[in-house]
């Protein structure tokens, strides 16, 4: 793909998201039909589904040839990232979409042959976009996020955790979980990991750190945080695999062999 090519995917894709992004804010206080998935609190709602069709049919009539991976069923049968895919989650955060009507996000990352070329997470709400193309710097709207900072100690870290996967998969011990609490200097949890790993990239957190996500939840992520001097691995430090869930940990990479190696791998039961 070249640069021609990525630069109308990327303005095209843009317009998408913003364009469902508006669809969303119109219907916000709509009655909602709210089933759940794996579980009481997965919940999908009939917006979800409609925000994925809606994408998958402009990325199927736009570029035939693309693929799909995606959260609520539009998408392709996939088992690698060959070619080019679109890993779309359309509300990431709708518990939050649910009972707040804020703080949820749509997220797409555009992968080519497995490499990540765009990125895209839109906070619906405040319409704020997040935007990346590889090698081309990320973007808060119109204006260029700086490079991470290069002397944050893990003392003044504001940390993402999401407190229900820390308890939920047993991976790390509490305890050590509750001295890396103390360790650094906050936590926050905003329900919606694409909108987690945006602030880590505008540098308003320093990590985000959880047991378990899909791909469609980092996609995006993972492409915005790479252009500011992040990095993202597994809680091993080791890289990811986009097709199947992952444990998850992006920051500023002046904390991460810290909080990888004193808590996380110390942490095992």
């Amino acid at each position: 793909m070249n640069t021609v090519e990525l630069d109308k995917i990327f303005d095209q894709a843009k317009s998408w998201v913003l364009e469902a992004g508006e669809t969303i804010r119109t219907k916000i206080n709509d009655p909602l039909t709210i089933n759940t998935k794996s579980n009481p609190n997965d919940l999908v709602t009939e917006m979800d589904k409609e925000t994925e069709l809606f994408f998958a049919k402009k990325i199927k009539d736009t570029y035939p040839d693309h693929l799909i991976l995606s959260e609520e069923g539009f998408g392709d049968d996939i088992d690698s990232l060959n070619g080019t895919v679109w890993i779309i989650d359309p509300i990431d955060g709708t518990m939050n979409f649910v009972h707040q009507k804020r703080n949820f996000a749509i997220s797409i990352g555009i992968y080519q042959d497995g490499v990540g070329e765009i990125g895209l997470i839109y906070n619906v709400i405040e319409d704020v976009l997040y935007s990346a193309i590889r090698n081309k710097g990320a973007y808060k709207n119109e204006e260029k996020l700086p490079l991470l900072s290069e002397s944050v100690k893990i003392e003044e870290a504001i940390l993402g955790l999401n407190h229900f996967w820390l308890c939920e998969n047993r991976l790390v011990r509490e305890q050590t979980m509750q001295q890396l609490v103390r360790k650094v200097r906050g936590t926050r949890t905003y329900g919606s990991a694409a909108l987690e790993f945006a602030y880590v990239a505008e540098g308003i957190m320093d990590g985000y750190l959880t047991m378990r996500l899909s791909p469609w939840d980092i996609a995006a992520g993972v492409v915005i945080v790479n252009e500011v001097g992040g990095t993202t691995t597994d809680i091993n430090g080791d890289e990811l695999n986009m097709i199947k869930n992952n444990s998850v940990f992006t920051c500023n990479p002046r904390v991460q062999h810290i909080i990888i190696d004193d808590y996380l791998r110390k942490g095992r039961k």
